[in-house]
């Protein structure tokens, strides 16, 4: 049977109000002027700290940029977020079917875990993945080859949907079959660029991609 790995933030919600007002509370508490929401919408789906390597020109003041971010999002901005439409049918029509499904999420796992109970998805996943606090795992490689080991999963016969470059690239260099979602927030060229083996435009086509496998 396919496994199926989902990742979360661009993929089953829509995290962008409450992971880009954490980031411009990061910035502005270190006195910094912060960009727009949506000239911050490229960080979401990277590694937290990689984000905010750029944000701030290099790497002295990234660790304190991530710990001022996790004072609101572990409070508020966790919860400032919402299911994409089709997301909740998607998933009972492949528990349905009877695939393994799980998530595999650069996020710590502490916050993905909490994420999905909020919003009730807990019963449709074997099981939760993520990063560690300490940034291990939060390269979706490193990501995929724990998840994959931790399953017991084929990587011949598992699937990663994800939404950036970073799952397509963590998914083909753990041999796995990469399909590349639309509607979250890396484009069509970055997806295809990075090697997808599938695209879709919402949820509800993916059954297609699991139907013709």
């Amino acid at each position: 049977m396919v496994a199926i790995f989902f990742d979360l933030d661009g993929t089953l919600t829509d995290p962008k109000e409450g992971i880009t007002k954490s980031i411009q509370y990061a910035l502005e508490q270190l006195g910094m002027e912060s960009p727009s929401p949506d000239d911050l919408e490229w960080c979401i789906g990277p590694p937290l700290k990689e984000s905010f390597d750029q944000l701030l020109g290099g790497r002295s003041l990234s660790e304190e940029a991530i710990a001022l971010y996790r004072e609101r999002f572990a409070e508020t901005g966790l919860y400032e977020n919402e299911i994409y439409p089709e997301i909740v049918l998607l998933l009972k029509s492949l528990k349905e079917k009877g695939f393994p499904l799980f998530v595999a999420t650069s996020k710590p796992e502490i916050y993905a875990t909490k994420i999905i109970e909020h919003f009730n998805l807990e019963s449709f996943f074997e099981r939760v993945l993520g990063s560690e606090l300490n940034g291990t795992r939060s390269n979706k490689t490193d990501l995929l080859e724990y998840a994959l080991s931790k399953t017991g999963s084929r990587p011949s016969s598992s699937l990663m949907v994800g939404d950036r470059k970073h799952d397509a690239v963590g998914a083909l260099n753990n041999k796995m079959i990469s399909v590349g979602v639309t509607y979250g927030y890396g484009t069509v060229s970055e997806l295809k660029d990075a090697g997808v083996h599938y695209l879709i435009d919402k949820p509800l086509d993916f059954l297609n991609v699991v139907d013709s496998l």
